[in-house]
């Protein structure tokens, strides 16, 4: 099996077998992003020598047996919005464009400190405000299964990433469907973990109530052996949660005889494409037939959670943001008369629209005329949407549906039409309003050849449920990839100019 084509715990296996080093692998992976980098255009930073340097301090760690995790010498990438020290951090943003934090975010530094070899930063809608990986000021990010569609957002870059096999796995993170939806468009696994078990500390915030950080890859396995490396308490994040049972890779067995799952059908209803429907209805057949016990049931309140979701992220998005302000980091406006005027236009010209809007919403929403009538009556949404979650998982175990209503649209399809796209996270953003764990797996593809995701969805600090069904369902099918990443960039050789340090 070629290299680039292992999961990440086979390869972090044979790492410590001796069987593969990892000067090679990382050599490998960093030779597909120069191949496919000018088309996909994943990454906004690549760091090709650190990684070298990474690899063969890990290589030497590794070989006097300091280092024996299950992930020690294997490359992976970062979403854009967590901080590494001595690399840009942009958010994607060009009002971060030159900005290098000196301090790494508490979950990479648990990777890093683990053997993890840093490729770069991967490419995401700017402050990951976006469904597309569109509103980067980067470039857009195209899905490696058609070049010519998104691969969702805003971890798209991520996503994209793991899918043509540029990385053996990656960090995104998840505010109402980052990870998940991003995860079904790409056809890899993606993981949002109950929040609070990640830390937070040194992810640059959208929305403080609603942002985790998970693993994407290409299995069950890998994410949860992604997760128990980065799942612990974080004294430097005050959401942070102390958690005894972060073994998630114990749940990977075959076997859910006797799970109770659900399916909402509001879930299943209007605005659902049919060839999605389908392929959710039969996974959730073969989850039945291996002795899982699976009914329709009424959630309600789904229709109120996009509303309550944009509301409440963008007031919280309009207070995080405020820190940008051209003063003590980012960019600055080279003309302008004033220290108002110097607000106005930094902010004006290194903004993007999307996020312009956002904040513009959420400016409204808590304005003293209208905190009670939208902000207040949000709050009040979601705590009666975690109300029916837990009714919900008194019967069930897990919650099965379809990550997304279609699968991934035409790039700029959704850009002109703001409306359409947020309408498009109606399965996910519920999860980020409870707090609860997620998960997308790939189930199959639609008659245009591109990837279909079931969402899992689970209680609070309940992951192993979603991970033993996720895992049971992935045993059922092989792992499928591009033809872009498989057949490695033949023909596209030359790295994307800028990027690569």
């Amino acid at each position: 099996m070629e290299i680039l084509e292992m999961s990440a715990v086979e390869l972090g296996r044979k790492i410590k077998a001796r069987e593969i080093g990892v000067l090679e692998a990382t050599e490998a992976a960093l030779a597909q992003i120069r191949a496919l980098e000018p088309v996909l255009n994943c990454f906004v930073t690549v760091d090709e020598e650190g990684a070298k340097r990474q690899a063969a301090r890990v290589q030497r760690q590794i070989d006097e047996g300091i280092l024996r995790g299950p992930l020690a010498g294997v490359p992976m990438a970062v979403k854009d919005n967590m901080c590494l020290e001595g690399l840009p951090t942009t958010c994607s943003s060009k009002i971060l464009e030159n900005f290098v934090p000196p301090y790494t975010a508490e979950a990479v530094r648990k990777l890093v400190k683990g053997g993890a070899v840093v490729l770069g930063k991967t490419n995401m809608d700017e402050f990951a405000m976006g469904s597309t990986t569109e509103t980067s000021a980067f470039g857009e990010t195209k899905n490696p299964w058609d070049p010519g569609r998104v691969p969702g957002g805003s971890s798209g870059g991520s996503c994209a990433a793991v899918a043509a096999n540029e990385c053996f796995y990656a960090l995104g993170s998840d505010t109402g469907g980052s990870i998940r939806q991003p995860s079904s468009f790409c056809g890899v696994t993606g993981i949002k973990p109950t929040y609070g078990t990640v830390s937070r500390y040194g992810l640059i915030a959208y929305g403080s109530s609603l942002d985790q950080i998970g693993p994407i890859a290409r299995s069950v396995g890998d994410c949860a052996a992604v997760l128990e490396e980065i799942a612990f308490q974080d004294k430097k994040d005050s959401t942070s949660v102390r958690r005894e049972d972060c073994d998630f890779t114990s749940a990977l067995e075959d076997n859910v005889k006797g799970m109770r799952i659900g399916i909402p059908g509001d879930y299943l209803g209007e605005g659902l494409d049919g060839e999605v429907r389908a392929a959710v209805l039969s996974a959730a057949k073969e989850l039945e037939e291996k002795g899982a016990l699976v009914e329709e049931f009424d959630l309600s309140l789904v229709e109120y959670g996009i509303p309550a979701y944009y509301v409440i992220a963008s007031a919280e998005a309009s207070s995080n943001l405020s820190r940008f302000d051209g003063v003590k980091y980012g960019y600055r406006a080279k003309e302008y008369e004033g220290l108002h005027g110097m607000y106005k236009k930094s902010r004006s010209e290194g903004f993007g629209q999307e996020v312009k809007r956002r904040i513009m919403l959420g400016s409204f929403v808590l304005s003293s005329g209208y905190y009670d009538a939208y902000y207040l009556k949000a709050l009040r949404t979601k705590a009666l949407i975690k109300q029916a979650f837990d009714r919900a998982f008194t019967k069930y175990d897990v919650i099965l549906g379809p990550t997304a209503p279609s699968t991934a649209p035409k790039l700029g399809e959704l850009l002109s039409d703001p409306l359409k796209m947020y309408l498009g996270d109606i399965y996910t953003i519920a999860v980020n309003l409870a707090g609860l764990p997620g998960m997308s797996v790939p189930c199959g593809r639609d008659s245009k050849g591109m990837p279909i995701g079931l969402q899992l969805i689970g209680d609070c600090f309940k992951e192993k449920n979603i991970i033993r069904a996720g895992y049971a369902y992935e045993c059922t099918r092989n792992h499928e990839m591009p033809d872009l990443a498989r057949r490695q960039g033949q023909g596209m050789a030359g790295a994307a100019e800028g990027k690569v340090r």
